[in-house]
């Protein structure tokens, strides 16, 4: 399948104070939370994976060793998550068509709207593209480069929402028949109802 240049940046530099353990390691779908999440990105017609770690020796970056991934560096893992953004922009290809904005802790996110959100958007026209359940925003975002400079320079205060809100009729909600797209983790009641809900849908990786 052909598409555009179309790459991901998976954040993934987080300490995870809340969890009191590296949330992004707890076992999920016979692997670890990251390595599902970005299981489901490569199998989703994006070009190339980033993925934001906190240094190259960071346990995170040593569990996705094995795939094809590039790591990129965020020496300030306790900013604000528009840091990991900008660190993950910097790092792709000039030719990028546009990035999509995966969060590291969102297992239930699945390949199927990765794509949807790819093919989408070139038809779509639009400079974001977001998931929607039940009329309520999530992610992954998927941002088109003529956003790049912008989120580099502005929105210090407030992160991508102030993209949002700058371009409000810029933005196509793309309707998703699952609530995964609403929910991350930061808890341990979290990640217990993610693994909830992975026995309940049934969903298998590929392998």
């Amino acid at each position: 399948m052909t598409t555009l240049m179309i790459d991901a940046i998976v954040l993934a530099a987080g300490r995870s104070r809340r969890m009191q353990t590296q949330k992004l390691l707890l076992p999920f779908a016979g692997q670890t939370v990251i390595g599902h999440i970005v299981d489901q990105v490569l199998a989703g017609h994006i070009r190339q994976v980033f993925v934001v770690v906190s240094n190259e020796d960071d346990p995170v970056a040593v569990a996705l060793s094995a795939k094809p991934v590039i790591l990129a560096v965020n020496r300030d893992p306790d900013a604000e998550m528009l840091s990991s953004v900008r660190v993950g922009l910097r790092a792709l290809s000039t030719d990028a068509a546009a990035a999509m904005i995966v969060l590291g802790d969102q297992p239930a996110l699945q390949r199927e709207v990765i794509h949807r959100l790819v093919t989408s958007f070139q038809a779509s026209g639009k400079g974001v593209l977001a998931p929607a359940y039940d009329g309520k925003r999530g992610h992954p975002l998927l941002i088109a480069a003529r956003y790049f400079d912008e989120l580099q320079q502005h929105y210090d205060d407030v992160g991508l929402r102030g993209l949002l809100m700058a371009h409000a009729d810029d933005i196509e909600d793309i309707p998703i028949a699952d609530a995964g797209v609403l929910a991350d983790m930061d808890h341990p009641e979290d990640y217990e109802r993610e693994l909830a809900r992975y026995r309940t849908a049934g969903y298998r990786p590929e392998r």
